[in-house]
Order: structure tokens, then C-alpha cells, then sequence
């Protein structure tokens, strides 16, 4: 029963990846929209551009866990 369940949790193929990464990067760019009504001026803009640098990070390592685990 665990495995079916963690099998709904686990990114299979590039396209499945894709999708997320879509989806984190739609939310970082909302919360960069956020911080920047929070905090105006060069901060706000700074926090903004944290977002999708980490988002960026996440799906070169989300991508790179696919590849390896096709290539297996």
C-alpha cells in the first residue's frame, strides 16, 4: 500500500518535471509580486529576483534526478 502511494509522489518522466517546475515558477513569481508591494524600492526587487534563482536551482536538480534515474 506505501508504494502505491509513494508512486503518486514520483516524478517519472522529463514531462511530469516539466509541469512542476512550471508550477513552482508560477508561484515564485507571485511571491516576487508580493515582496515587491511589501517592500519597495531595490529590496523589494532583490527578494523578487531570489525567487526564481531558487526555482532555477530546484529544476536543474529535478532534471538532473530524472535523467539519472531514465539512464538507469
Amino acid at each position: 500500500m506505501w508504494s502505491k502511494l509513494k508512486s503518486l509522489f514520483t516524478i517519472k518522466t522529463k514531462f511530469e518535471a516539466f509541469l512542476i517546475i512550471y508550477a513552482l515558477g508560477l508561484g515564485s513569481a507571485e511571491r516576487g509580486v508580493h515582496y515587491l508591494q511589501q517592500y519597495p524600492g531595490i529590496g523589494g526587487w532583490l527578494l523578487f529576483a531570489a525567487c526564481p534563482v531558487a526555482v532555477f536551482m530546484a529544476a536543474v536538480r529535478i532534471l538532473d534526478s530524472v535523467e539519472r534515474s531514465q539512464a538507469d
